[in-house]
């Protein structure tokens, strides 16, 4: 019986996801559509990183705010993403050590 309701939970979770994969390649969307569609991921990422840009430390956050600075600057340069995260750690490292 925990199979049978294992089973069928990764069915509907499944579905969800997979079925509108299917679809979406199918679909034509307009231009405005796709640019919107496209700045999802990025509207998701910032949503999940600032908070903890935040919580670096919580006496200082402009630590935090400070780190996610010079990430930015970093990426806008045009470095690779494990340059990013390593500045940004490494500027947060000194000014917590200071």
């Amino acid at each position: 019986m925990i199979l049978l309701i294992i089973i069928g939970m990764s069915v509907v979770t499944m579905l969800p996801r997979v079925f509108p994969a299917f679809i979406v390649d199918k679909l034509q969307f307009k231009d405005w559509v796709n640019r919107w569609l496209n700045a999802i991921p990025y509207a998701a990422l910032g949503a999940l990183i600032f908070p903890g840009v935040l919580s670096v430390n919580a006496d200082k956050p402009h630590i935090g705010l400070i780190g996610g600075l010079v990430a930015v600057v970093l990426a806008y340069v045009g470095l690779n993403v494990i340059f990013v995260v390593i500045g940004a750690i490494l500027s947060v490292f000194i000014l917590t050590t200071l």
